[in-house]
């Protein structure tokens, strides 16, 4: 387990490369159940009742999906973000400037790939570093960044674990997948999630 905190302190620092953590035999069988086998998205579930994709992954160079609620305005400050899979909570911390609250989960896939979904512009931070999420887990809630832009969520989601923060804008996506596409592939079976406090 002290291998394991020590890969994750070093994904937490924002090394550009794409290290996968590998885990002993032992952790492996305590996390099993932790495989993230389903996803939703991070604002209204399986279907993302309520909210809409204001600004799509690509559009204007943009490395993530701006979510909001349907009523416009500030009407989801505060609304509760989930975990969009079973995942490992390797960051939760307010960054500041155009950032705020930040929440980063990498997710374990049973392929042996490694997935990190990014929330951020979050009001408040609802989970702890270094602790284990299930999907639906209420993580945060979405914010204004204290005012600096109308309510919303900025996610994205990563195949390259441990990029840097970044800018939330350019034209090399490398590393950056789209989340919406990525969750709408990856769904099973399941109609709705309650959200999980």
């Amino acid at each position: 387990m002290k291998n394991l905190m020590i890969i994750l302190s070093i994904l937490l620092i924002g090394c550009s490369e794409n290290k996968k953590v590998k885990l002993k035999k032992k952790e492996n069988k305590e996390f099993i159940k932790s495989y993230a086998t389903q996803w939703i998205f991070p604002l209204g579930g399986l279907r993302a009742r309520g909210y809409y994709n204001a600004q799509k992954f690509t559009q204007n160079n943009h490395l993530g999906e701006d979510w909001n609620g349907i009523g416009g305005g500030n009407t989801d400050f505060g609304d509760s973000i989930q975990a969009v899979a079973n995942g490992y909570v390797t960051f939760a911390k307010d960054l500041g400037g155009g950032w705020g609250n930040v929440v980063r989960i990498t997710h374990y896939m049973k392929d042996g790939n490694q997935i990190e979904s990014f929330y951020a512009h979050c009001n408040e931070t609802l989970v702890k570093e270094n602790t284990w999420v299930e999907m639906g887990t209420n993580i945060a809630t979405v914010g204004n960044c204290e005012g600096m832009y109308p309510a919303h969520l900025h996610f994205e989601m990563r195949d390259k674990i441990g990029l840097p923060v970044g800018g939330g804008y350019s034209s090399e996506t490398e590393g950056y997948i789209n989340p919406t596409k990525f969750i709408n592939d990856h769904k099973d079976c399941i109609d709705h999630i309650p959200p999980k406090h």
